[in-house]
């Protein structure tokens, strides 16, 4: 278990490390040049005629260190939210091919449950560890030492809630991503809106490009967090509704496959 969750934190950081460097490296490359060269446009523009109008561009809209850290976010996000559901899919498959079988008719007594529980600890350890063989081992050790369904059916009720329980409290990280990113779209907002008052002088005396961009800034800024917020609560939905179809599969098939062949006699 501690070797999966230090395995997970490398997984995790080297992610945020490869989204920074790929996300920075695009803006140096790409939309900081775009974005000034737009910029630069605009200028002369009203240097000759002395009009200013305002052209929309993408690399205007997503040239700020808070879109910048937005992207990040994002990238690192997407890259946990793979990782957690290429686990839950690979244990999905796990559950039509687990070894464990129990003949149309037949029961398992007391004295069978730890023959079919040798079969389970015989398993490798990648499928050993993954949901349902562990909740059948715990049933199937329970029935073998209470000799009681009733208590081997309570097992399982707890093995599969407390799996849902650990599968959400894992994705806290990516919720504090979903927060953060509208966070510091608000960031870049109360930054853009300052850096407009502190130039309010020039657009007095003519020039109003500095305003214009810093309250680009306010603005664009939050459009671009609001968006990617949204984008990844959709993918994170749709990763809870996967690790939820997860459980509810797995206790049915647990339900189907053990639980209504034990007996006492």
């Amino acid at each position: 278990m501690k070797s999966n969750l230090f395995s997970e934190f490398l997984y995790q950081l080297i992610a945020l490390l490869l989204a920074v460097i790929i996300v920075h490296t695009a803006y140096v490359t790409v939309v900081w040049p775009g974005a000034q060269a737009v910029l630069d446009e605009q200028r002369a523009e009203q240097a000759a005629s002395g009009t200013y109008t305002v052209k929309r561009s993408l690399f205007i809209v997503v040239k700020d260190y808070e879109q910048e850290s937005c992207f990040v976010l994002l990238l690192w996000a997407t890259a946990i939210m793979g990782f957690k559901a290429r686990t839950t899919l690979r244990e999905r498959r796990q559950l039509q091919a687990l070894p464990f079988s129990v003949a149309p008719g037949a029961r398992i007594l007391p004295e069978d449950a730890r023959t079919y529980a040798r079969a389970l600890q015989a398993l490798p350890p990648p499928a050993a560890k993954s949901l349902l063989p562990r909740a059948l081992l715990a049933a199937l050790q329970r029935f073998a030492t209470t000799r009681n369904v009733q208590d081997v059916a309570q097992s399982l009720r707890e093995s599969f809630e407390t799996e849902a329980s650990r599968l959400d409290a894992e994705l806290s990280m990516v919720r504090y991503i979903v927060w953060a990113i509208p966070s510091i779209g608000f960031i870049g907002t109360v930054r853009g809106i300052s850096q407009a008052l502190e130039q309010a002088h020039r657009a007095v005396e003519g020039d109003i490009v500095g305003v214009t961009v810093s309250l680009g800034v306010a603005f664009n800024s939050t459009f671009v967090a609001l968006i990617i917020s949204l984008f990844v609560m959709f993918l994170l939905h749709q990763l809870q509704l996967l690790q939820e179809r997860l459980v509810f599969d797995g206790q049915a098939c647990a339900e189907s496959q053990l639980l209504r062949h034990l007996a006492t006699r």
